[in-house]
């Protein structure tokens, strides 16, 4: 069953490459998302709620598991090749590396004519920190951290859960994802229901983020330091991060640009300084975007090449008991 996975990564990863996620086409994410907010807006209230939030995230993860399976499953039971496309569409669908590109670009673009002011409205869409304020440089590195980021949220982490099970669990890992990124916050409304949230998404992304590190260092050159140096610097900054996963490809991507990132912040006027990571080696400019961009492509080529020899490796040990 490794191969047909591994099949249908590929075909996942080919199809979010030439479509993407067209804003006017159904998407699972976004029932996910309707779906999500539907329950919050009925148990987030009154008392207990770090045990509703838990209830909350049990029944959305009961049901994508359940849709997800009973699709697949019949799918692979018309033909093997059917299941292969029927489980691509779904991981396509899991993954953003085509939406992330764009996004970033989005941003770029302005910036490159000039306009401030329009790069500021594309980056509040994709970013959570306040942007009105924020100079070029700052704009600059909230992009680069997004796209660093989500290169292990977004694009790694549900191909690594899809080796282990297919399109459902990387249907499973981007339901845990979508109820993060929705109840997560350790704010006065969500600190208790979005717990549980919280904390199965950083179990979830443990693993990927650390292998997404590694892949960006092993598939990109140091543009300030030696090899060795950014290596260094991904093991001491990777951990000063809040989130014990975000870190990560924050700090492979510093050290590969060699910029600094972190810093202050704004959160609906709310000061967040978090650990500076990285040397400080160029300022940040808007070509840094586009620089991070090749990165995340050259790392998750690469992160698909550990996946095939993985499954390989997996199956060859199987088909041997």
């Amino acid at each position: 069953m490794i191969i047909y996975h591994l099949f249908a990564i590929i075909l996942a990863y080919v199809i979010d490459l030439l479509i993407g996620d067209p804003p006017d086409w159904p998407h699972p994410v976004r029932w996910m998302g309707s779906f999500i907010h539907t329950l919050e807006k009925a148990l987030n209230k009154g008392n207990c709620k770090r045990l509703k939030g838990v209830a909350m995230l049990g029944i959305v993860l009961f049901i994508v598991a359940g849709i997800s399976v009973l699709f697949t499953s019949f799918c692979y039971k018309i033909h093997p090749i059917a299941g292969i496309l029927a489980e691509g569409i779904l991981i396509s669908a899991a993954i953003a590396q085509k939406s992330l590109k764009e996004a970033a670009v989005a941003v770029y673009e302005p910036l490159r004519k000039g306009d401030i002011e329009d790069a500021r409205q594309k980056l509040s869409y994709i970013v959570g920190r306040d942007t009105d304020c924020l100079d070029e440089s700052g704009v600059v590195r909230a992009a680069v951290e997004t796209v660093a980021e989500n290169t292990s949220d977004g694009i790694t982490a549900p191909l690594f859960w899809a080796l282990i099970g297919g399109a459902p669990l990387a249907l499973i890992y981007r339901a845990i994802n979508t109820c993060d990124s929705m109840v997560g916050y350790r704010n006065e409304r969500y600190a208790k229901f979005g717990w549980a949230s919280a904390i199965v998404d950083d179990a979830a992304n443990w693993i990927p983020s650390r292998l997404t590190a590694f892949c960006m260092l092993l598939s990109s050159k140091p543009k300030q330091t030696p090899a060795g140096e950014a290596w260094g610097l991904l093991l001491r900054d990777a951990r000063k991060h809040p989130s014990p996963n975000s870190g990560w490809g924050e700090a492979a991507t510093a050290a590969l640009l060699g910029v600094q990132l972190g810093g202050i912040n704004f959160y609906k006027g709310v000061l967040s300084n978090r650990a500076i990571i990285g040397e400080h080696h160029v300022f940040l400019e808007k070509e840094h975007i586009l620089d991070s961009i090749a990165i995340m492509k050259r790392s998750v080529f690469t992160f698909l090449i550990i996946l095939w020899a993985g499954g390989m490796i997996i199956e060859m040990a199987t088909a041997r008991i």
